[in-house]
Parts: C-alpha cells; structure tokens; sequence
C-alpha cells in the first residue's frame, strides 16, 4: 500500500534525526569533490530529486558509501555489474500519474487527476562489483567560490552585509548575512546563505510558500526544514560541501514531532525544497546574457 512507504520514508528520516540529537549531523549532508554530491542515477545520469535526494543521502551516511552512483538491480545487470549477494536495497519512491472520471451532481462527468506513490529499490555503486565509474577530480579550495557567487548574484536577491546574525526579514524582503570573514571557512557562508534564499524564495511573488494551512503551529519548524533540504541541494548543485549552522540542532526535536504527527510532512518538506531550488536555478544567467549585460 502507498501508505506503507510514506510510514517506511519518514521512519527512516526520524531514525537519521533521532540518532544525532545532542550532537547532532543532518542526514543530508553534503559532500563534494569525491563524487557528485548530488545522488544520480548510474544508466541515465540524471539526478534524483526531492525525497529521494534526502532519502539517498540519508543511505550514504548510514553505510559510509564513497559514491553518489545508484541504479535498480536490472540496471547494474544491463552495465554488466552484478549486485553483491546478501546486500540491502534502499527503497525510493517515484509518483505515478493518475487520472479518475466521476461524475458531479448534474451529472456531468469530470475528470480528477492525481499522483500515486509507488515504492522501488536501487543499489549504490559501492554494492556492485564489476563496474568502474569514471575518476571525478575534486575542486581545490578557495577562499572565495566564483561560481557560487554568480549563481547568488543572479537571483537578484537583495543581500545586506554586516551585524553578527543570518537571517531572512520577509516584511522587507532582504537577507541578512554576516561578513564571509566572520565565519572561519567559506564553506559556512555558503551553507547558510543557501538556507536564507531558500526562505527568500518563499515569497508570495516566488513561489508562494505557505505551510500554516496544514501545519498550522508547527509551520515554522516546517519552514525550517525546506530550507535546510534545500540549502544542501544548492550546495550539491554548486559542488560545495554543506555545513550545519550552529543554531539548528534546536530545531531537531520540533522537526521529530512534526514528522511523527504526519508521515507525509518530509515529502511535502522536500517537494517544496526541489520547488525553491528549481526556481533559484530558473534564475540564473547564462554566460552570454551576462557578458551581453556587461
């Protein structure tokens, strides 16, 4: 039953959640260089998205793979791999389209269309043996990252430097952000301004992010949550490691209750999130728009 992968999907985010509190490391984690830091499928190349994103990260932390390679068993098998005996699939979800006819009460038949959740399993790299993917060089670091700052720039996003704190002021709509200085690696400045233009792209004029209809009290620590999903897909799509701001382990235990009380939540959390990240991305400006500006 579909039911049973949302309980299965949100069980397993709970338990990633559950296991850090007191010092805790999100389950979604970024880490780039050695291999894409996004997940991506081995035969199509592309990534995976939303709850599936978060829910492979989730798989590589557990195991410790050194990869971001998956692919369903006849997948490996079609790239004459074969997948180890005796190891464990992830289970991932894809929606299957519907559409049901009924009729209103005049009579008239309309049509109502839907999405299912159909669950599968794929296998990591590190599963299979008889495959070799190609070596992936890792970026050298910087003090300053010139790709992350274009893709930044290109929102538009009104970005003011100075004072001690990270946040988004949505009355005013700007984002406050310390000097890239105060945070000791730019690999922090970059995290944290990912999560603040995730809470940007909220905006009624963006995406018109609003959670207090179904989560009522709980809508804040829902915010939350897509932002910090969020910022790691952006860090993933910029190939950045992403790190934990300081200040969000107190939002652990809110963001357990949430997912306790609807199983459904982290799937709504990173549905929003890919939302935020997809309209970042419909925002950046290609090379020749640029130079033709300049």
């Amino acid at each position: 039953m579909a039911e049973n992968i949302y309980d299965r999907v949100t069980n397993s985010i709970i338990a990633s959640l559950e296991g850090g509190v007191g010092s805790w490391k999100r389950p979604w984690t970024v880490k780039a260089g050695a291999t894409s830091p996004l997940p991506y499928n081995i035969t199509s190349g592309a990534n995976y998205r939303g709850i599936n994103t978060v829910m492979l990260w989730c798989a590589r932390e557990q195991h410790d793979w050194p990869t971001m390679g998956f692919a369903t068993y006849e997948q490996w098998k079609s790239k004459g791999a074969q997948v180890r005996k005796g190891e464990t699939a992830t289970h991932i979800v894809f929606f299957k389209p519907t559409e049901q006819t009924t009729r209103n009460d005049a009579g008239d038949e309309e049509s109502r269309k839907g999405l299912i959740a159909r669950g599968y399993c794929v296998f990591n790299q590190a599963q299979v043996e008889g495959y070799e993917p190609k070596p992936v060089e890792p970026m050298a670091p910087v003090e300053r990252n010139a790709v992350a700052d274009d893709f930044f720039k290109s929102t538009g996003a009104d970005i003011r430097h100075g004072g001690t704190r990270a946040f988004y002021v949505p009355s005013m709509d700007y984002i406050s952000m310390p000097d890239i200085d105060a945070f000791g690696e730019p690999v922090r400045y970059y995290s944290t301004l990912a999560h603040e233009t995730v809470h940007w792209t909220g905006a009624e004029r963006r995406c018109d992010r609003s959670l207090k209809g179904r989560f009522g009290d709980e809508s804040y620590a829902m915010e939350e949550m897509v932002a910090e999903i969020g910022a790691a897909f952006v860090c993933g799509i910029l190939n950045l490691d992403s790190d934990v701001r300081e200040d969000h382990a107190q939002y652990v235990a809110s963001w357990i209750k949430v997912l306790k009380n609807d199983n459904r939540a982290v799937f709504t959390a990173s549905s929003q999130a890919q939302k935020a990240v997809d309209y970042l991305t419909s925002l950046q400006v290609v090379e020749d728009e640029r130079l033709a500006a300049d």
